[in-house]
């Protein structure tokens, strides 16, 4: 595995917002067509996730439907990383939203959005998949410590 990309990869929670910003590539969830968008993606426990603002997302709804995807790593590094989406049980939900609140709501972040983020709010209805790269150096990466 590229250094470059181990880095790209190795966000935590002192990680700036750009590190967390990537791209992502889905299949449209009707059409089949692919649609690239620009996300968060946040590191827990050593594993990927996409999450975002409660409610319906396209993005979400593209990957149930087709849970591969691409991930595009920008931001010092090119990199398109094939994946698939997992869904994640209920306690693992309820850690991943617990820490990505927590980065939602420090000052720097939270004068981006209108209100402090709400634990209960985000539970219910926010949409959350782990990535699981299809690389097996980057899976066994996730051991690495997050900074």
């Amino acid at each position: 595995m590229d250094d470059a990309v181990a880095r790209a990869l190795a966000i935590g929670p002192d990680s700036s917002t750009t590190a967390h910003t990537i791209d992502i590539t889905t299949l449209g969830a009707r059409s089949g067509i692919a649609r690239r968008i620009e996300i968060w993606f946040h590191r827990v426990d050593g594993r990927w996730y996409l999450t975002g603002m409660p409610g319906p997302r396209n993005w979400y709804a593209n990957l149930r439907a087709n849970p591969r995807f691409i991930v595009h790593l920008k931001h010092g590094v090119t990199a398109d990383l094939p994946a698939t989406a997992a869904l994640v049980d209920e306690p693992t939900r309820r850690r991943v939203i617990t820490e990505v609140l927590e980065l939602q709501n420090r000052p720097e972040i939270a004068t981006r959005v209108s209100r402090r983020q709400n634990f209960d709010e985000w539970f219910a209805g926010s949409p959350l998949v782990e990535i699981v790269f299809d690389d097996e150096q980057l899976r066994t990466a996730s051991s690495a410590p997050t900074r």
